[in-house]
């Protein structure tokens, strides 16, 4: 972004030395209630048109689960939410995992189970009659954030991976959440990949934990990682940084892994710009040479000419604030890709 004009209720952002809008955000005074439902916290956080989360509060999935009492405790917290904040009408839930076509009912949400064919949304109305609720993907709802929030360098189609205790993945195309033939497209956690494994099992963070720990059984030489205590993937991430040669080699081994899956993407998709964000993101350093190498030898000039592998811009806050954004897209509120 280079240049910022206010018109009217919506800004309008211009690329450098061209007379034509990156994207339009339309402007108001709304403010949105966004909710990342995730297998170890659920977090929540009131969120305004600039992209600042208010009243934020991280709460334990596994409390909540007991007693089989997640839903109830759900509709609750919403409830005292909104006791503060009368005036929010919009209210974006991001899930982890798969959610029906109509986006109404969870279908196989692997940490929290028990949310698995309920009529969710149908919950969500009857209890709270004067709000509107958008239900989605989790990493769906963090690339439609980051294109929102982040979006002024962004194309309006690209890919989000995010790397943390799986792998998850969601394309923005024009503009638009990808959802593919029937609500869950872009799996690519789940793509077979090495040693007959689904991809995260190999690259999420207990697989990189497994991987290291197999490669240091076999590893003569000298590494700041110490033999007799567990592996960590933080301890990973330390020591590379600090130049430890086995750790830097597990991080390049994740990234030809990693590459093995881009590939498929972006030949399946003609999609050449990749955000990578979660938690395992700030390894990417370590993980890029072997990404690309992979990434090198299996593409062709039509895709590395324009290949674009960034990090994701919102961090911690990618998942409050995607799912605030999911309010944004469906009231209109949402950057437009003009051409």
């Amino acid at each position: 972004m280079e240049s910022l004009a206010v018109t009217g209720l919506f800004l309008i952002f211009r690329r450098q030395n061209s007379l034509t809008p990156n994207f339009i955000l339309f402007m108001g005074s709304e403010i949105y209630f966004g909710i990342d439902v995730g297998g170890n916290h659920v977090k929540t956080g009131f969120v305004d048109l600039q992209g600042e989360i208010h009243d934020f509060q991280s709460f334990s999935t596994s409390e909540w689960r007991d007693d089989n009492s997640f839903v109830e405790r759900l509709l609750d917290n919403i409830a005292f939410k909104l006791v503060a904040h009368k005036d929010v009408k919009k209210i974006g839930i991001g899930l982890p995992g798969m959610i029906d076509l109509a986006r109404r009912i969870p279908l196989e949400i692997p940490a929290i189970p028990e949310l698995n064919g309920v009529r969710l949304k149908d919950l969500l109305e009857a209890r709270f009659k004067d709000k509107e609720f958008c239900l989605e993907n989790d990493a769906n709802a963090a690339g439609l954030g980051e294109l929102i929030f982040k979006g002024e360098s962004l194309p309006s189609t690209f890919a989000f991976i995010t790397l943390g205790t799986g792998i998850g993945s969601a394309a923005i195309i024009n503009g638009k959440i990808f959802s593919g033939g029937d609500g869950n497209g872009l799996e690519l956690g789940h793509i077979i990949s090495r040693n007959h494994k689904r991809l995260e099992q190999n690259i999420g963070k207990q697989g990189i934990i497994n991987l290291a720990s197999n490669m240091l059984e076999k590893y003569q030489g000298n590494t700041l990682m110490q033999r007799d205590q567990p592996v960590s993937a933080t301890k990973l991430v330390i020591s590379a940084n600090e130049g430890d040669e086995f750790s830097r080699s597990v991080f390049f081994e994740v990234g030809e892994i990693l590459g093995e899956g881009l590939v498929a993407l972006i030949r399946i998709l003609d999609i050449k710009t990749i955000v990578v964000g979660g938690g395992l993101s700030a390894s990417f350093e370590f993980i890029s040479p072997g990404l690309h190498k992979v990434l090198n030898t299996y593409l062709t000039p039509y895709y590395l000419s324009k290949i674009d592998i960034r990090l994701a811009a919102l961090g911690n806050d990618a998942g409050i604030l995607g799912a605030a954004a999911l309010c944004f897209d469906r009231s209109k509120f949402m950057a437009k890709a003009l051409d």
